[in-house]
């Protein structure tokens, strides 16, 4: 498991950074428990090892004008690797996918789509996404509310998990 090569301070740090990435290092050094340069160092550490991906503001996306979420679920003809990759690859490309999951079972991929009004993701839908090399199958599931949506990973499992197996 990943989570052993930090110690609880790293682990710390991470927790803080996923729920408040703007704090200062100064605020970041207080609430773990250090001071400040052996708390930048650890960050850059953090960063350089690829546990820290980026930072990023939370932004409303009605307040922008995005009324419309959608998940697209994806059959493909062929699941050959290069064939998986181009898709990969053109999710990528299109604005309104914002997510793009291989999955397995009946769907090959899953999107999460967003657009400023239905016409939008019709367009897409219609023009893009059905007409793409390989895809054989495309059901749709309009979102109507969302409950839930949390970043990043659950500390409080992951601390709980490695008491258990100290």
């Amino acid at each position: 498991m990943p989570a052993n090569r930090l110690d609880p301070i790293d682990r710390k740090i991470l927790a803080e950074l996923q729920a408040d990435g703007r704090m200062t290092n100064v605020e970041l050094a207080r609430r773990v428990g250090i001071s400040a340069p052996p708390c930048l160092r650890r960050v850059r550490t953090l960063e350089e090892q690829g546990f820290i991906r980026g930072y990023h503001a939370e932004v409303d996306p009605r307040e922008l004008g995005f009324e419309v979420q959608v998940f697209a679920m994806v059959g493909l003809q062929s699941q050959a690797e290069v064939d998986l990759r181009a898709f990969e690859d053109r999710c990528r490309a299109w604005p309104l996918v914002r997510e793009c999951h291989m999955l397995n079972g009946e769907v090959d991929f899953i999107l999460k789509c967003v657009a400023p009004d239905l016409s939008t993701f019709q367009s897409f839908l219609t023009g893009q996404l059905l007409t793409a090399p390989n895809v054989g199958s495309v059901k749709t599931s309009l979102v109507i509310r969302g409950a839930k949506d949390e970043p990043g990973v659950p500390f409080e499992v992951l601390e709980a998990r490695l008491n258990r197996s100290a």
